[in-house]
């Protein structure tokens, strides 16, 4: 593989999953650790990425705070638009980060009166813009690769939730392996959040759909709904169907 189209691909898989580890780039292309850095270093010093100890993030996951373009942001519109149609006013609604989740946020109409709940920084700020929902924001140790609160103070708050629906954006998901991440500690909260919830929306776009990461968040039997950019008749979704979960 030419060192364009191994940039490329780092590039892709960067925006896709928002964060990549060097160790998961290296097993995907077969290449040394060394040649992966060289290209993240390359890539940050062009502005396409952020690195970061042991891989890089999008540079599209801080859209909030700062000005820049997100990836497949018309597809992440598409799919937030349907999520729209399971909030209710009154309800109480967990959401996680990640840039679909915005998009989400963004799009919410002004008088919607409803209580959101969330760990996600930027999330946080979008809701705050709204007339007439109400927010809580959900620990106080932000790590830096998410923007989402973690840690025990965190998974303890949500204990003491009972929500109608939790809103999932996600990394990573197929019918064997259900939704997975590659960050520990985020990984306890959206458990955590799963938890707190009567029904669980994992929203993402479709390109995430049969992939995979390293950790496991839930088992696809756990998921009520998946929502993606794509029509709910493609062949891909056919295993979740097979499992119950519906697909919009």
């Amino acid at each position: 593989m030419l060192k364009f189209e191994r940039q490329a691909h780092i590039f892709h898989q960067i925006n896709l999953h928002n964060k990549v580890l060097v160790s998961d780039l290296c097993a995907d292309m077969q290449v040394s650790e060394d040649t992966i850095r060289r290209d993240l270093v390359e890539l940050s010093e062009q502005g396409k990425v952020i690195r970061i100890h042991g891989g890089a993030l999008s540079t599209s996951f801080y859209t909030t705070l700062q000005h820049t373009p997100v990836y497949s942001q018309d597809e992440k519109r598409i799919a937030a638009q349907k999520a729209l149609a399971f909030i209710k006013p009154g309800m109480f609604i967990l959401t996680s980060g990640g840039t679909t989740i915005i998009e989400l946020a963004r799009i919410l109409p002004p008088t919607l009166k409803a209580t959101f709940i969330t760990p996600s920084l930027p999330a946080m700020m979008e809701y705050v813009r709204h007339p007439n929902i109400e927010i809580i924001f959900i620990g106080n140790k932000i790590s830096k690769t998410s923007m989402i609160s973690v840690g025990g103070e965190a998974v303890a708050q949500l204990k003491e939730i009972r929500a109608d629906l939790c809103i999932l954006g996600v990394n990573a998901i197929d019918a064997q392996h259900g939704i997975t991440d590659n960050d520990w500690e985020v990984v306890q909260v959206k458990r955590a959040m799963i938890e707190a919830s009567e029904k669980l929306i994992a929203i993402t776009i479709a390109e995430k759909v049969n992939t995979v990461n390293r950790i496991t968040v839930c088992e696809t039997e756990s998921i009520d709904v998946l929502i993606t950019n794509a029509q709910p008749c493609d062949p891909m979704f056919d295993s979740f169907k097979r499992m119950s979960v519906q697909v919009v």
